[in-house]
């Protein structure tokens, strides 16, 4: 029985409801002129509050700068009178200088230490071309300290010679160029700077730099007589970056920059002319905003009154702060919208409470109107409720002869009248809800075959397929109804549906292999189509019958991929690659066809097999041929040529870019981490890329180009792709020429070491040197140890290179030791040397040989070489602790540093990584972690070496916290033997 529902009146309720609003009105209204009255008082406190944070962060932020200027000018200090030394120390031969190029000047580039020099046109021929060799000594040591804080070095001499680091300036730089009128050379002259003084510039526009900046110069003089300036620069964009580092310490503050002069240097919104003339002084740039052009001028009219440092403007909170060094003033402002923001979220929390509390009176008054006023109305709704629900006989209602009594005896009538049509509807109901039973019994009834059936008329078009089929291919009836059962054939089997049209015009049946395809679906079938005839004979309907054998199709495919297809991932393999590339040789040599080669294999993969095992580097293999697969067309070939590499021809690619387009695909596919089990794993890919047939048009050549790109991939920092070009062919004939000047450099003993002292602060005295491998060519060009130790590495040559600095670093500790110095020597082990079966009897033979007790070598290791087969480390570094030498962990801090190893290496001293030192005390999160190695070292017994100290700060540091044994250049640099004597320090 349907039911009825009948809405309750709601009259009376909206009046009480329209009180209950008066009420919260009113509330309200009173709530907001409190809340006015609190926020007026509290913006003053807010605006106090605020200004002083400015005074705070503005006079931090000036000092921080100071701060900064002093110790690059100290450190410009040692650079210059490091390059004195140099200079005097210098003997250079008569005619030493290239010949001039075309435009009549000399120009030079030092391609390893990226320097560069140049003497003007007027200057050639004079005694001024000595500069190039006389600078050449100490200068790369001295340019790489000193770009770690600025943007370059250079030094100037009065007859218009420049060295400088980088190399850019000197080869760009006219001719015909005067020194004398650069502003960075004017300001360190004996008549400019009679005080020989460091003296920064102001800020100018360098024309080939691109950029504005200011110098540092410092003067140099040699027995008291001037000969030229060394200079470095700043830019103005990294001062900047520095500042803001600082003072920005939310997102709401801003900084204003500008001379005492008035002149302005940094403003939001404000940029200075990218294309002005050299030397070029900063000026003419005008504030645009008036509150801020307002409180500069008022500032710089009485800048010592103290009163005008802060002020308050329409718009901003402002604080100024002097910076004694640059003569510059600092202004950290913020607006007054962004402070106010706190009060506002404070005023709608407090106007959310007052409305709360007249909401809540508002719903009390309405309540009390309700229960009073609507009692009787409540019990009519009542009533109609019951009503719709069918208790027609239960209606019990007052008689009352006021109005709601007329309603109430109205509405027990209309029961009376409800109730006898429902009874007739009922029985309606009933006699349907038979008949539908009926239905689905005989529904029901139909048998289901286990086999599809399908039937059709007498053209093949289907008039009925059974659920079995409608199931398997993912289909509805009304879909496949009036449409020819031959329409569901896949089109690669075009030819079927005429062989059975044919068919079955002449025989009436047809019995065969079919691919149906519907959607997504693909099924083997076997069909058999037989006639339905009438009374007469004649053909009325047909009836198809069909069995699933997709899985003996599928028995078929797998007979096939084990002869052209990888087992472990699904993919091509080696021999059916070879193949189809020579095939697409073959095309692309007729002019019809051009595609892509891309080689690649999985970075780190060997890492993930050694620590997860072997099934884990399978699974990820699989998981990778996945990806592959779902990101490639299905024209392209795809195939894993063994281990972790892979290979994919990409057909149909006429241009880089879109293979480009492609790779940068493939990284995206494997952005995402695998999961092995229950670790997640990242991986990613290098790849290198060759194009057919442009780059070559022999399969052989043409994968060795692509192996050739692939590495290059690896060397520019994995996980990226790179083309196949003539630069990397080139470069792979460098490295074989690299090679064969290495076996030449071991056989001629082209190599020595210099020597940086170690410190001990406790005594202030030199107690030991770490031994720094350097080679110098037949032409006094030093080859860096970055670019020619990867290649000793991985051919093998490291070995004999590391045996000869065993060698020569212990007959230069025998003859420290003759001296009667007590000290001792670090020497650095290679990974390959490390790995020698041998290396432990060619360190007792050397130690024999050359006398010297094992107790003063200390052999360096990094972290990186003892991970992997760790049992063979440690039974390697007990080997020569039999010796009795020490063992040192290099840079510590920086590879695995497993806490659990270190106990189990029997190891001697932890050197801290430079890169921990040298933003002491900048960084904060550096200190702690220089201050936790040092406590770990000293709770397991180890000696701690701090490397890479440059500056006073970092050394007090250290000091505080116990580490006594350092080295860097705030000491000395690496120095040859015979530069030892040069040092100032107490030797024991």
């Amino acid at each position: 029985m349907k039911e009825l529902h009948f809405q309750k009146p709601t009259g009376l309720r909206s009046l009480s409801m329209k009180l209950a609003l008066l009420v919260f009105l009113c509330t309200l209204g009173a709530g907001g002129l409190v809340l006015w009255g609190v926020l007026y008082l509290q913006r003053a406190v807010v605006l106090e509050q605020e200004q002083a944070s400015l005074s705070l962060l503005a006079h931090r932020t000036a000092e921080h700068i100071e701060q900064l200027i002093r110790q690059k000018e100290k450190k410009a200090l040692v650079a210059n009178q490091l390059f004195s030394r140099s200079l005097m120390a210098a003997h250079t031969p008569a005619a030493a200088a290239p010949a001039p190029q075309d435009d009549g000047a000399i120009r030079v580039r030092d391609p390893y230490s990226d320097s560069g020099a140049f003497l003007s046109r007027q200057q050639v021929g004079t005694s001024a071309e000595h500069w190039f060799v006389a600078t050449a000594g100490s200068w790369e040591a001295i340019a790489t300290m000193m770009r770690q804080d600025f943007f370059n070095f250079y030094f100037i001499s009065y007859d218009h010679f420049i060295r400088i680091s980088p190399a850019d300036w000197a080869l760009e730089i006219d001719a015909e160029h005067n020194f004398h009128q650069d502003v960075f050379f004017k300001l360190a002259t004996p008549e400019h700077n009679p005080a020989r003084i460091p003296r920064w510039t102001p800020v100018y526009f360098d024309a080939i730099w691109q950029r504005w900046m200011t110098s540092l110069i410092v003067p140099v003089y040699i027995d008291d007589v001037f000969v030229g300036v060394t200079g470095a620069d700043y830019v103005l964009d990294d001062l900047f970056d520095d500042l803001a580092l600082v003072a920005l310490l939310a997102r709401q503050h801003k900084l204003l920059v500008f001379e005492r002069s008035g002149n302005l240097l940094l403003a939001p919104g404000h940029q200075p002319d990218q294309d002005a003339r050299m030397n070029t002084l900063l000026q003419d740039m005008a504030l645009s905003d008036p509150d801020l052009l307002a409180f500069k001028q008022q500032f710089l009219a009485e800048p010592e009154r103290k009163q005008f440092a802060s002020a308050s403007t329409e718009r901003y909170l402002l604080h100024a702060a002097s910076v004694e060094r640059l003569d510059w003033f600092i202004t950290v402002y913020r607006e007054k919208d962004d402070v106010f923001q706190v009060l506002q979220s404070i005023h709608s929390k407090v106007m959310v409470l007052f409305v709360f509390i007249a909401l809540l009176v508002a719903v009390l008054l309405q309540f009390f109107i309700y229960r009073l006023v609507l009692t009787r109305l409540n019990r009519l709704s009542e009533a109609v409720q019951r009503l719709g629900r069918g208790g027609y006989h239960t209606l019990k209602l007052d008689q009352s002869r006021d109005e709601i009594g007329v309603l109430n005896r109205a509405v027990e009538a209309m029961s009376d009248e409800i109730s006898e049509l429902l009874a007739g509807l009922n029985t309606r109901i009933a006699e349907k809800e038979q008949a539908e039973r009926s239905t689905k019994k005989l529904t029901k009834a139909v048998a289901f075959s286990s086999s599809g059936i399908v039937l059709t008329n007498a053209q093949l078009q289907i008039e009925y397929l059974n659920p079995f089929l409608e199931d398997l291919l993912l289909l509805q009836p009304a879909e496949a109804e009036g449409k020819l059962i031959t329409d569901f054939i896949a089109s690669e089997m075009e030819f079927a549906r005429e062989d059975i049209q044919q068919t079955i015009l002449s025989r009436h049946h047809w019995r065969g292999d079919i691919l149906l395809a519907h959607q997504a679906q693909h099924y083997w079938m076997s069909m058999a189509i037989a006639p339905i005839r009438d009374e007469k004979g004649s053909v009325t309907n047909y009836v198809c019958a069909l069995q699933d054998i997709s899985f003996i199709k599928e028995s078929q495919q797998k007979m096939e991929q084990l002869a052209y297809y990888d087992v472990l991932t699904g993919l091509a393999n080696r021999g059916y690659f070879r193949e189809q590339l020579r095939k697409a040789l073959a095309m692309s040599q007729r002019g019809h066809y051009a595609f892509a080669l891309l080689y690649f294999d999985l970075d780190e993969f060997k890492l993930i097999n050694d620590t997860l095992g072997h099934d884990a580097g399978d699974e990820l293999l699989q998981q990778v041929a996945k990806r592959l697969i779902g990101r490639l067309r299905e024209e392209d070939t795809i195939a894993r040529l063994g281990g972790d590499e892979f290979a994919v021809i990409l057909s149909g690619i006429e241009n880089r870019e879109q293979a480009a387009l492609i790779a940068e695909n493939l990284q995206h596919s494997f952005s995402a981490p695998v999961k092995l089990g229950s670790r997640e794993v990242a991986i990613s890919a290098s790849i290198g890329i060759t194009m057919a047939p442009e780059d070559a048009m022999e399969e052989e050549l043409l994968l060795k180009h692509a192996d050739l790109a692939m590495y290059e991939a690896k060397a520019r920092g994995k996980n990226t792709f790179h083309f196949f070009s003539q630069d990397l062919k080139d470069a792979a004939k460098d490295r074989l020429e690299l090679e064969n000047q290495l076996r030449e450099a071991i056989r001629d003993h082209q190599f020595l070491l210099h020597y940086q002292p170690k410190i001990d602060l406790q005594t202030n005295s030199v107690v030991g040197y770490e031994a720094l491998l350097r080679w110098r060519l037949p032409d006094q060009t030093l080859v860096p140890p970055g670019r020619f130790i990867p290649v000793a590495e991985s051919t093998g040559m490291i070995v004999s290179i590391g045996e000869w600095v065993l060698w020569e670093g212990c007959r230069f500790l025998a003859r420290q030791l003759s001296r009667g110095l007590d000290v001792d020597l670090s020497i650095n082990l290679s990974a390959r040397q490390f790995r020698d079966n041998t290396l432990t009897e060619t360190i007792a033979r050397i130690l024999q040989r050359t006398g010297v007790e094992p107790r003063r070598i200390i052999f360096e290791i990094t972290e990186s070489m003892l991970m992997g087969d760790t049992d063979a480390a440690i039974h390697q570094l007990n080997q020569l602790k039999s010796l009795g030498v020490s063992l040192s962990i290099d840079d510590f801090g920086t590879g695995y540093s497993s806490l659990s190893y270190l106990k189990r290496f029997p190891v001697d001293e932890l050197k801290i990584d430079r890169s921990f030192v040298q933003d002491i005390p900048g960084d904060r999160n550096d200190m702690d972690i220089v201050s936790a190695i040092i406590a770990m070292a000293q709770q397991m017994n180890l000696r701690v070496v701090a490397e890479g100290v440059e500056t006073a700060e970092q050394l007090t540091f250290l000091k505080q916290h116990n580490c006594t044994l350092v080295q860097g250049y705030y000491f000395s640099i690496p120095l040859a033997e015979q530069e030892l004597s040069l040092l100032d320090f107490t030797i024991n």
